[in-house]
């Protein structure tokens, strides 16, 4: 499988901060790669010198194979992004500054053709209608649409649902699975939202502080065997101090809830325990999110601070 993306030890330090710190990645051809972090992680720094607007203090990067700092101009045609909130003409309609759009990027377009990509994002209907009069979601799309207009086969997105409604997330969602399945586009896609990102990413990233603490393919590293149990009893406390005696004692999480991680399979074999040791059990959720996930790396490296929501 070609990359697309390489990047080779990579840092960006401002004065003594240093924002990204020996970061390594790759990103295959066609992966939709969830870059994930908290805010301040290094997710944007690590985009804005992959898009050439900053340069890394050392390292490597490397797009298509080849070396980004001496193939700038050609490297940058195949590429599409929109960082944070899409810079629009908010007094012309969504057609208008799609052809501004693809004439400032050198390409001759149809109306037809401009139409068609207006359709992919499900904004045909509103397409003469000032962008001021759009939704952020709508505008978010839009974005999206003019990042696309040159038809680029890498799509770099820095936090595109950040301030959407649960509408406007899943439209961006939806959008996002069908440039990588339909369309063929390899996509970086960073977030804090991680419930999102678990949903559509094939392959992710998660940084912290600037460093990598983990990369692989999502279905690897979400191993059902890290699933957190939490379970509502009559007396919680009775119930924990029962575990405590027991072989599941090992797989109790903190101080206050009865929260367990442990192998979701083995969940029935929890549950006949604790009936069988005469525990009235009123619930039992699993959950095993990044987020989860995250945290239990964060712990174990000492830190433990949580995602913005």
């Amino acid at each position: 499988m070609s990359l697309i993306i390489e990047v080779n030890h990579l840092t960006k330090k401002f004065g003594n901060t240093v924002a990204v710190n020996d970061l390594s990645f790759t990103v295959n051809k066609g992966d939709v790669y969830g870059f994930l972090g908290q805010n301040g992680a290094g997710k944007s720094t690590t985009i804005r010198m992959l898009l050439t607007l900053i340069h890394p203090t050392s390292g490597e990067i490397n797009l298509f194979g080849k070396k980004l700092d001496a193939n700038r101009s050609n490297i940058l045609r195949q590429v599409g992004a929109v960082i944070e909130k899409p810079d629009l003409y908010k007094y012309l309609s969504a057609y208008d500054n799609l052809s501004i759009f693809a004439k400032m990027s050198g390409i001759k377009v149809t109306k037809q053709l401009l139409m068609q990509q207006l359709q992919m994002v499900g904004l045909e209907d509103r397409a003469k209608d000032t962008v001021r009069t759009y939704s952020q979601g709508m505008k978010q799309r839009l974005g999206i649409a003019v990042a696309l207009v040159h038809n680029p086969a890498l799509i770099i997105l820095d936090e595109p649902t950040n301030g959407l409604d649960p509408q406007g997330i899943a439209d961006v969602r939806n959008l996002i699975l069908r440039l990588s399945k339909e369309m063929g586009k390899t996509v970086l896609i960073s977030s804090h939202l991680l419930s999102e990102i678990e949903l559509i990413a094939s392959r992710m990233i998660i940084l912290h502080k600037g460093k990598k603490m983990v990369e692989g393919n999502v279905s690897t590293l979400l191993d059902p065997a890290h699933t957190l149990i939490e379970i509502d009893t009559l007396n919680n406390e009775a119930a924990k101090q029962l575990l405590l005696q027991s072989a599941w004692a090992a797989s109790l999480q903190g101080n206050h809830q009865l929260q367990l991680m442990m192998d979701k399979t083995m969940v029935p074999q929890l549950i006949n325990f604790l009936v069988a040791n005469d525990v009235q059990i009123l619930s039992v959720n699993t959950s095993h999110s990044l987020e989860n996930y995250f945290l239990s790396l964060t712990t174990q490296s000492g830190h433990v601070e949580a995602f913005a929501n």
